[in-house]
């Protein structure tokens, strides 16, 4: 974690109750680990800053940007509540939201799901408090962030939250010293996905599509891991078990 100097007096007016966290992603640059924090801080041409009271850089740190109310949410509801400025947490993530910048770094993915469940546990709210922009923001449609799935998202949550899988050390997102095979995460093709597929019982395309990155987030949390979809060392030594044992 950084404090980016000036958080404790920055921000629009005081708070108010605390009963959620929004998550976002910047639409940023593609180039660098947080470049987006000039305009977080201070502001667009049509939006006063602050944007967000937390920024999250692709390297999995957590920049402290403002203590008070930020313009991060817009008109919107979810689970009754409009007031998104006043009694929601923002935390921009620094991703395009395209192609280019998916899938997300696996070590900024760990990270905001780690951060996401230490605010709720800190301000006593359950999982389901956890909202998308794209789902708070109305007319629906207004806003595409953040480019989660966010039922996915909120699950892994709310693993972390109740204990039932723990937030595990990064994973590199090419490398796997343990086991000698890539990590695999959604749009990979290729044979070691048709060898995941084979493993789950899926149809053997060799496309790491949204069906397989469903039922590994399902083995995950049959096996104690952190449920993000990624067939990182943790995945592949708990796949072999269940080969070795049949």
């Amino acid at each position: 974690m950084a404090l980016v100097p000036g958080w404790q007096s920055r921000g629009t007016r005081e708070m108010g109750d605390i009963l959620g966290v929004m998550c976002h992603h910047t639409a940023g640059s593609a180039v660098g680990n947080m470049p987006t924090m000039h305009t977080l801080i201070n502001g667009r041409r049509d939006l006063s800053g602050p944007l967000a009271h937390l920024g999250l850089g692709r390297d999995g740190t957590f920049y402290v940007i403002a203590a008070g109310r930020c313009n991060h949410a817009g008109t919107g509801i979810w689970k009754g509540l409009v007031n998104g400025n006043t009694n929601f947490i923002g935390i921009e993530a620094e991703n395009t939201g395209g192609d280019n910048d998916f899938p997300w770094p696996e070590v900024q993915l760990r990270a905001y799901i780690a951060g996401v469940a230490a605010l709720l546990r800190h301000v006593g709210r359950p999982a389901e408090m956890c909202v998308g922009h794209k789902e708070f923001r109305l007319p629906k449609g207004t806003k595409k962030d953040p480019s989660l799935d966010m039922m996915g998202f909120r699950q892994a949550v709310a693993d972390v939250m109740n204990g039932s899988t723990k937030v595990l050390s990064p994973i590199p997102a090419r490398e796997n010293g343990e086991t000698g095979r890539d990590t695999l995460r959604r749009g990979m093709k290729g044979q070691l996905v048709r060898l995941v597929q084979s493993k789950l019982r899926l149809e053997e395309d060799g496309v790491f599509g949204a069906r397989t990155e469903a039922v590994v987030r399902q083995f995950q949390r049959d096996h104690a891991l952190v449920p993000d979809g990624i067939v990182g060392p943790k995945t592949w030594i708990e796949f072999d078990k269940e080969i070795h044992s049949i």
